[in-house]
Parts: structure tokens; C-alpha cells; sequence
């Protein structure tokens, strides 16, 4: 009988363990103090993917994505997956939600604290653009600095001006 782990929201007990998937699935899984599946075995951009058979053929899928179709049911077409645990390889239906891209994106930018820089994301730090993007100062300054000196660099040699 599978173990019941409570999800990161109280609810929607999701079965570990549960036959529905093969158990080479479950042999790449690692319960994490949190309630997270993890995945042990191959990740890739940070997500886990699991090879399976599909009408004869091997298919590599993320393994998130397999988890939650199986365990839970068709994810709407036009939504993606947000790992409401915010880790990657979690493979816990529980902690899973199909929400919109845009969604997705807001909540990912909402728990970030720091650019991939490493500098702290403040109201003071962040600059958004007329499209709503959010941009960290110390990073554009860098960027423009760059792009001067390089500008430069080429009208000095007699290259393009624009």
C-alpha cells in the first residue's frame, strides 16, 4: 500500500508510491523532508525526465509533467505546470498546479530575491521597462556600459556607425 504524503498546501493527499506508475518511476524518486518527490535520476534545465514507451516508441517527457497526468488527469491544453514548491525536480502531484504561462512567470518572478547576478531584487533595484519587465539596475547599467564600449570601439576603427 502507498505511503500518503500531505501536500505543501494541506490538501490533496497525493499517494506515493501509487501503481498507476511503473515502479522504474518510482525507484528515480526521493521523498525530501519538504513532501517533494524528487527526482534522482536524469534532470535537464533543472526538471527531471523520464523515458517511457508511447505506441511502441521511447518518449522522454518531464517527469513532472508524466507524474501529474498519470496521478491526476489531463493538464489543460494552453496551461503549463507551476511547481508550487518552487523546486524543479519535485515530481509531487500535490505540489503541482496547471496555471497559465503568464501566471507561472508572475509567481516565478514574485519568489525570486536576487538577479542571476546575485544582486538583491529591491523596489530601489529594479527597473520595469514599458512592457512591464522587470530588469535589475546594476545589470542594465553593465549591459549599456558594454554596449558603449563596444559602440565606440567600432566608430574608432572606421566601422558602422549607427
Amino acid at each position: 500500500m502507498p505511503d500518503i504524503i500531505p501536500s505543501i498546501t494541506g490538501s490533496n493527499e497525493a499517494p506515493y508510491g501509487d501503481p498507476r506508475l511503473p515502479e522504474r518511476f518510482w525507484l528515480k524518486v526521493e521523498v525530501a523532508d519538504t513532501g517533494c518527490w524528487l527526482w534522482t535520476a536524469k534532470v535537464r534545465y533543472g526538471y527531471g525526465q523520464f523515458s517511457h514507451r508511447v505506441n511502441g516508441k521511447d518518449q522522454s517527457v518531464r517527469a513532472h509533467r508524466h507524474s501529474y497526468t498519470v496521478l491526476v488527469g489531463p493538464i489543460p491544453v494552453g496551461l503549463h505546470i507551476d511547481h508550487l514548491c518552487r523546486t524543479r525536480h519535485c515530481v509531487n502531484p500535490a505540489h503541482l498546479e496547471p496555471v497559465t504561462q503568464g501566471e507561472n512567470n508572475r509567481r516565478a518572478g514574485q519568489a525570486r530575491t536576487h538577479c542571476m547576478h546575485g544582486h538583491p531584487i529591491t523596489k530601489a533595484s529594479t527597473y520595469t521597462d514599458p512592457r512591464g519587465r522587470r530588469q535589475c539596475q546594476p545589470c542594465r547599467a553593465a549591459r549599456n556600459r558594454k554596449y558603449r564600449a563596444r559602440r565606440a570601439a567600432t566608430i574608432s576603427a572606421g566601422g558602422d556607425s549607427r
